[in-house]
């Protein structure tokens, strides 16, 4: 049986990952000391930044505590709602598109 060799000439071109901020929101009811420990425990930021953070939220009504592809966006997302049920907060985690 002859042995056939083929080569294909493709341009493929890959294009980056979309990228997405995960914000925390202030509210009235959570403390801020568990809003640093989900800033250091979730999103793995030093202390003096997770309170520079926090005060941003606390200041503005929301800051980025990161910037990720969407799966992981959403899964940092998901684990502070589910941190923020087990201990009684209403602190809310949304994802956006980074521009």
């Amino acid at each position: 049986m002859p042995k056939f060799q083929e080569e294909l000439d493709l341009d493929v071109e890959l294009e980056e990952p979309k990228m997405f901020k995960v914000l925390l929101h202030n509210d009235d009811y959570t403390s801020m000391d568990f809003v640093v420990e989900i800033l250091m425990d979730i999103f793995h930021k030093p202390q003096p930044d997770a309170e520079k953070i926090m005060l941003q939220i606390h200041e503005f009504g929301k800051a980025v505590c990161g910037v990720y592809s969407f799966e992981i966006a959403q899964t940092k997302a998901r684990q502070v709602k589910q941190r923020a049920k087990q201990n009684e907060f209403p602190l809310l985690a949304t994802i956006e598109e980074d521009s």
